[in-house]
């Protein structure tokens, strides 16, 4: 292919990808707002309100937070955009029972995610929640299984699958560019070792209610309350937290079902008083005949957003490089060189509005939306296995025609 040609195709698929993304944003901006609430308004939180109002249209009638410092900015933030302020809560369930709230944003720590997503259903909401979707195996089968007797829409905040970059690697893949593909491998580098100094909180918490549904109850915490994601009994630590996204890429690539069956090795973990390790090794094996090595390093030096993740698709004709901002082909004989490179109309930011985009058209529309509950579930779903496999020291495999841990 000519340099000319070449650039000329690409532009060609960018100004088609763009005209696309348009149609969908003015779809949602002319339909009448969708009336939101926001369970949990902390960093996530906030930039979901902020999206679903700004490139959605979506008005947001209430959050609930049971810190208060979150509340009052996350109120203050929504309230600059719309006329009408947000009503505040510190109890989702009164959040829930509110019958104008069409849709709920889901962003609270991992803990809490299944139990919030079944009550919101019982609610009769649509719902879009952060991932990992759910803590426990158990708790993954519940949600499917409530998903498939629910006639709400459910979005898993996965953009990967939105992302316009990963559908023009599936596109590549589905074209037989790589030909047979029987290894993934995957890399996440970061660093989350340095100070920062004793976490202190800013206002008042409801911490008997932040512990939710756990099962046993501890004195109030502020490192635990700015650092779940690393404590065992209310995550599943850095490598599920990032794992979720990575396989959930990979599965859509793949076009891949359920494990069948992890395998994990992991060094001790070396940030401050927490208990899940930051270096971690996870092979997944797969039905469809290729395994996928997931190395996460969180104690490496710091990369780029746009260099710190990486997913080498090794087929036998060709290896796939695909990352945040790039996809690249590099053929057999021939590795040096990029024989196929794609690029994202807009960068890997703008996936997070895609995903809102598409949660917000299958509303109105009540079509399936990318990442329903079962794909939420089975990406997490690797990760809870790898960390039974840290836990017992063995090869976990999943059941798949009885739905559990074997």
């Amino acid at each position: 292919m000519s340099r000319q040609h070449f650039t000329l195709s690409r532009r060609i698929l960018l100004a088609s990808a763009a005209v696309s993304v348009k149609k969908m944003q003015a779809a949602v901006q002319q339909a009448p707002p969708v009336s939101v609430g926001v369970i949990g308004s902390g960093g996530r939180g906030q930039l979901l309100t902020r999206v679903f109002q700004e490139e959605g249209s979506a008005r947001i009638a209430a959050i609930c937070d049971v810190y208060e410092p979150n509340l009052e900015k996350s109120l203050s933030l929504a309230g600059q955009r719309q006329p009408a302020p947000a009503r505040a809560h510190r109890d989702y369930r009164a959040l829930l029972e509110d019958p104008s709230i069409e849709a709920v944003i889901i962003a609270t720590p991992e803990h809490w995610h299944a139990r919030q997503v079944l009550d919101a259903l019982a609610a009769g909401k649509d719902v879009y929640v952060e991932k990992p979707l759910c803590r426990t195996p158990e708790e993954g089968v519940a949600l499917v299984r409530a998903e498939e007797k629910s006639d709400r829409i459910i979005q898993v905040g996965m953009q990967r699958r939105s992302y316009d970059l990963y559908q023009q690697g599936r596109r590549l893949i589905e074209a037989g560019e790589l030909g047979a593909v029987r290894m993934v491998r995957s890399w996440w580098l970061n660093n989350h070792l340095g100070g920062g100094g004793e976490p202190k909180l800013e206002g008042a918490l409801d911490w008997e209610q932040w512990q939710g549904p756990m099962p046993t109850r501890v004195p109030v915490n502020p490192h635990l309350f700015r650092n779940w994601r690393h404590y065992s009994a209310y995550a599943g630590g850095i490598m599920a937290d990032q794992g979720a996204h990575v396989f959930d890429g990979i599965h859509m690539l793949m076009n891949a079902s359920y494990p069948a069956a992890v395998t994990a090795a992991a060094g001790r973990p070396h940030k401050a008083l927490v208990d899940t390790p930051e270096s971690v090794v996870v092979t997944a094996e797969y039905p469809e005949d290729f395994i996928a090595v997931f190395t996460i390093n969180y104690a490496a030096m710091r990369y780029q957003s746009r260099n710190d993740q990486m997913n080498h698709l090794d087929g036998d004709r060709a290896r796939m490089d695909i990352g945040r901002v790039e996809c690249r082909v590099h053929r057999a004989g021939s590795e040096d060189d990029v024989a196929i490179l794609k690029t994202s109309e807009r960068g890997f930011g703008h996936a997070t509005t895609l995903h809102v985009l598409n949660f917000l058209e299958c509303v109105r529309t009540r079509n399936e939306p990318t990442a329903p509950v079962r794909l939420g579930f089975q990406a997490a779903l690797v990760t809870q296995l790898a960390n039974i496999s840290l836990k017992e020291g063995r090869r976990v495999r999943w059941n798949a025609a009885e739905w559990r841990v074997a």
